[in-house]
């Protein structure tokens, strides 16, 4: 099994969500989140003064997948958010050992489906 985490721009959420749900992932987590990588942060301006945002806003999606199903989950997160520009975000890919489903006490591979 593999976890994926992927932290997009709050925009594309939708079409990440859209293409997962098109794969067949069925649970996801989405959290609201701020970082900064090779983005650095951006300047604003209101009434004449600028005002620097060092941590830009960002969505992050974790997605526990089977292994035969991680390709093509990282495949359809990254059409998804792409939107050409800096900031797209980024996707990382775990080794997840063990999973469990806590109503029916399910481990592995069948506490996913």
């Amino acid at each position: 099994m593999k976890m994926i985490c992927a932290v997009v721009r709050p925009h594309r959420l939708e079409q990440v969500k859209h293409a997962l749900s098109d794969v067949g992932v069925v649970g996801l987590t989405v959290t609201e989140v701020r970082g900064a990588g090779r983005q650095k942060g951006q300047v604003e301006r209101y009434r004449g003064s600028e005002y620097s945002f060092d941590l830009i806003p960002k969505v992050k999606v974790e997605a526990a997948v089977p292994d035969e199903q991680c390709a093509e989950a990282l495949k359809a997160i990254c059409a998804a958010a792409r939107t050409g520009e800096i900031g797209d975000g980024k996707v990382f890919v775990y080794a997840l050992e063990d999973a469990v489903r806590i109503r029916t006490g399910e481990t592995g591979e069948d506490s996913l489906l």
